[in-house]
């Protein structure tokens, strides 16, 4: 599986977006220079400690940040699933929805 730094980058802007800081705040908070920060924010690679850097001063989940979903809330998948059937045919939305409403009626012992 690749790592598409792109989104990341898209993601950590976004975070840092809805916390209203510049890309100048987010460099200040983490050292670095802002220069860093819009390469990073284009899709450019990052290593885990200064991800992990990142996650915690924008208060965002390193696992949002790689993978898109916070998983300790109830709907992490909404997004996903949306954009994910956005972009099926109708039949294979209707297939999509055929399966989950079997799954949602399963009895799991």
């Amino acid at each position: 599986m690749d790592i598409d730094y792109s989104i990341i980058g898209q993601r950590i802007r976004e975070a840092r977006k809805k916390k209203g800081w510049s890309q100048e705040r987010l460099s200040e908070e983490i050292d670095v220079a802002v220069g860093y920060i819009s390469r990073i924010e284009r899709g450019a690679q990052i290593n885990l400690k200064r991800l992990a850097q990142i996650s915690k001063v924008l208060d965002t989940k390193i696992e949002y940040l790689i993978g898109g979903a916070a998983t300790e809330a109830s709907n992490y998948l909404d997004k996903e699933l949306y954009e994910t059937l956005i972009t099926c045919t109708p039949a294979k939305q209707r297939l999509i929805y055929n399966i989950a409403k079997i799954v949602s009626n399963a009895k799991f012992v």
